[in-house]
């Protein structure tokens, strides 16, 4: 599993290479308060990796956090459940 990871992450890696050599153009992006004069390859893989941050937040505060929160309760419920019932102490 840790080769297919690698190649994964070589694959990423050469595509950011190939975007930040081809897009070499000067820009300045400006922002609320102040302004920062960059290249536009690496703009374009900051707004990327700021979408895919920003995207797995939301995910995280939709999906995962209450999945969680249920599964935490259905597991107190079946906890509470198991201690309060009774054994017999006959066999079959």
């Amino acid at each position: 599993m840790s080769t297919v990871r690698l190649v994964v992450a070589l694959i990423f890696l050469a595509a950011g290479l190939v975007i930040g050599v081809l897009n070499t153009q000067p820009i300045v992006l400006k922002l609320l308060f102040t302004e920062i004069p960059t290249s536009s390859g690496v703009a374009i893989i900051l707004s990327l990796l700021f979408g895919v941050l920003i995207g797995g937040l939301i995910v995280m505060a939709t999906m995962v956090l209450p999945l969680y929160a249920r599964l935490r309760k259905a597991s107190k419920a079946q906890t509470s459940t198991s201690s309060v019932t009774p054994t017999s102490g006959t066999g079959p």
